[in-house]
């Protein structure tokens, strides 16, 4: 399989030197590229980090949303799985200031515009015809919620139409390990226990592949 992974945390510049970001670390998404590799499969990894990238991996970096989206709308045709586990930013400011913006005693408003759905695109063309082959095309999600987790993915699976939703709460940012739950359409939540996230990766890699 050829999956197309997204990782990271994107950039939105206010002016030349700062941006509105989020605490996302990368890690997951780079663990499983890896595992994707490891196993056999071909591995693109858009990403938003500054993680040094697996080795084997089709690396693109990128800044912001804008960016990432470019990206996964061009290697979107010739991928079997996109997974988002990038945290895009959902807002980007109207107007980025061309130079840097000096400090005064006023108070400052920026206005913020929402970024494009990146995951929703991809659901609404993920049964399109793919470069590589006909068969079906798997879109998953990631969602981190901090209240109510199931419900707030199955919601997010349900309107963007996707084939997976992982969920996680805060707790997984910037850890090595995490706790996730997977929920596919017409099937019971799958819990997989804290664990390293190389091997939540592995198991991960392991569902989609079969």
């Amino acid at each position: 399989m050829h999956f197309l992974i997204t990782a990271g945390g994107t950039r939105e510049y206010i002016d030349t030197v700062r941006f509105i970001s989020n605490a996302s670390s990368g890690k997951m998404g780079y663990a499983l590229a890896a595992a994707a590799i490891k196993a056999g499969h071909k591995a693109t990894l858009i990403s938003a980090s500054d993680l040094q990238p697996p080795v084997g991996a089709n690396f693109i970096g990128v800044d912001s949303t804008g960016e990432m989206f470019t990206v996964v709308k061009k290697r979107f045709p010739k991928c079997d799985c996109l997974i988002m586990v990038a945290a895009v930013s959902d807002y980007t400011p109207v107007k980025k200031s061309k130079t840097k913006i000096k400090k005064t005693k006023k108070n400052l408003t920026i206005r913020l515009k929402p970024t494009v759905d990146i995951l929703a695109w991809a659901g609404k063309h993920k049964n399109e015809r793919r470069a590589t082959s006909d068969g079906p095309r798997l879109v998953v999600g990631f969602a981190l919620e901090d209240k109510a987790v199931r419900a707030g993915a199955e919601k997010k699976l349900k309107e963007k139409n996707l084939d997976v939703i992982i969920a996680n709460t805060p707790a997984e940012i910037g850890s090595d390990s995490a706790a996730v739950q997977i929920k596919m359409p017409g099937r019971k939540w799958l819990k997989l226990p804290r664990a390293a996230k190389t091997q939540i990766a592995k198991k991960i890699i392991e569902l989609l592949a079969c």
